[in-house]
């Protein structure tokens, strides 16, 4: 169980500095002050559930995730080539609606793959998903 839950808590520790990192990457380059302030909203969001999972995964003794190098430089050659092609909000909506599908995907996979995990540690995990569920809803008008 404990393995389980420290693994889940990991991926998902690592997906929301992913999609802090997305955030941070374009919100200077977002127009509309209605789209900037909802993502600025989303990241306040998505470092306090961070704060939840850190303490999580410190009550046993472990660190958070990483993101994977690769895929961190994948995303953000790809985000500056789109925005560099089309600099414009639906741009960047489509960029994050991706980031946020590819998440809820990836924790969805987790859930299913650490089935041991803790009740509390699944409850995060599905927390951050509906997040990322309803951050892609709200943005889908800037398409």
């Amino acid at each position: 169980m404990e393995k389980d839950t420290i693994s889940l808590l990991k991926e998902c520790d690592a997906g929301i500095r992913m999609g802090i990192e997305a955030i941070d990457e374009v919100i200077d380059k977002v127009e509309d002050i209605e789209f900037k302030s909802k993502l600025i909203s989303y990241k306040k969001d998505y470092n306090f559930l961070q704060n939840e999972i850190v303490d999580l995964l410190n009550a046993y003794n472990k660190a958070g995730k990483d993101v994977n190098p690769i895929a961190k430089g994948m995303s953000k050659m790809s985000t500056s080539i789109k925005i560099a092609f089309n600099h414009t909000d639906a741009t960047i909506a489509d960029l994050m609606t991706d980031g946020c599908n590819m998440g809820t995907k990836s924790l969805n996979k987790y859930l299913n793959e650490y089935t041991k995990a803790s009740n509390n540690a699944k409850e995060l995990a599905k927390k951050l998903i509906r997040l990322m569920d309803r951050q892609m809803m709200d943005i889908r008008k800037y398409l």
